[in-house]
């Protein structure tokens, strides 16, 4: 996407222009979201983004996102280009339609191969608990390709929550998905000893509610931890994720054993900075 955009970008603005154009999109349904480099103005890019509406056939409109992800719930300033004036979209991943607000909850079609992974590592009868489930992707992706018994979704921003019941109904997982508004910590200490899997998909906060996680799986299960870590590469990213990930559970009493199954980059998302994933199997005490 990042090699697309930069040539149309070289081509209407000129290679000086253009070449500064050095971020990728992101396509969300009929929706195309460019990452603003720091030197180019705004003007450019609704140059950029007209091209954009006239060669991509599906697109409807066009946005631009001005500042990093931030605040409590993790959303971007973002800017209209082109096209349509609207922020909702309807956005399809691994056979689920999802109805989803760029503006108002965070999404991330980069996340799509981690949504199917876990989705794979389910086993029939789960009961999981998604600590930060925004619409509600990781939890219905789960639902409709595995066999799970209940997924507890929650989430703090009622946008997504309300985005994540109709998404619910959308996709006909009612039965499975049960949508929760509320602050994560808090609520998953109604289901301590009761989950076989805990999702924390927030690196924000995923270190900090790993004690709560594990006091929620039963006998034994999983905890998948999403986290940012700064490094030199990859290598040593997760290498990191893991000795941080380790010192915490060796704090936890509620630990008796433990193991990291895997540990993958999910992605890089800035110049020696990247997301890490942990799969890690624990048994309590």
């Amino acid at each position: 996407m990042a090699r697309f955009l930069r040539r149309i970008a070289i081509e209407i603005l000129g290679r000086e222009r253009g070449e500064r154009v050095w971020g990728g999109m992101d396509v969300i349904g009929d929706i195309i979201v460019i990452r603003k480099p720091f030197d180019v103005e705004l003007d450019d890019l609704r140059i950029l983004a007209d091209e954009l509406l006239k060669r991509i056939a599906w697109a409807r409109s066009v946005w631009v996102s001005v500042s990093p992800v931030g605040g409590e719930y993790r959303l971007r300033d973002l800017v209209w280009l082109a096209g349509e004036k609207r922020s909702e979209t309807i956005y399809r991943e691994h056979g689920c339609l999802f109805k989803v607000d760029i503006a108002r909850v965070y999404i991330s079609p980069r996340l799509s191969y981690e949504h199917i992974r876990i989705a794979r590592l389910v086993k029939p009868g789960e009961l999981i608990i998604n600590m930060f489930a925004g619409a509600g992707l990781f939890s219905i992706i789960i639902a409709r390709h595995s066999k799970p018994r209940m997924v507890i979704s929650i989430d703090l921003n009622e946008h997504a929550v309300r985005l994540m019941r109709e998404n619910i109904e959308l996709n006909r997982v009612g039965d499975i998905v049960i949508p929760i508004h509320g602050e994560a910590l808090e609520v998953i200490k109604l289901y301590r000893g009761k989950a076989d899997r805990i999702l924390m998909p927030l690196p924000e906060l995923a270190l900090k509610a790993l004690p709560e996680a594990v006091k929620a799986i039963a006998s034994e299960g999983y905890v998948h931890a999403y986290e940012f870590i700064e490094a030199r590469d990859k290598r040593e990213a997760l290498e990191r994720a893991s000795r941080v990930y380790i010192e915490t559970l060796e704090k936890i009493e509620d630990v008796s054993r433990y193991r990291i199954d895997s540990k993958r980059i999910v992605r890089s998302v800035g110049p020696r900075r990247y997301q890490v994933v942990l799969d890690i199997w624990v048994r309590r005490s």
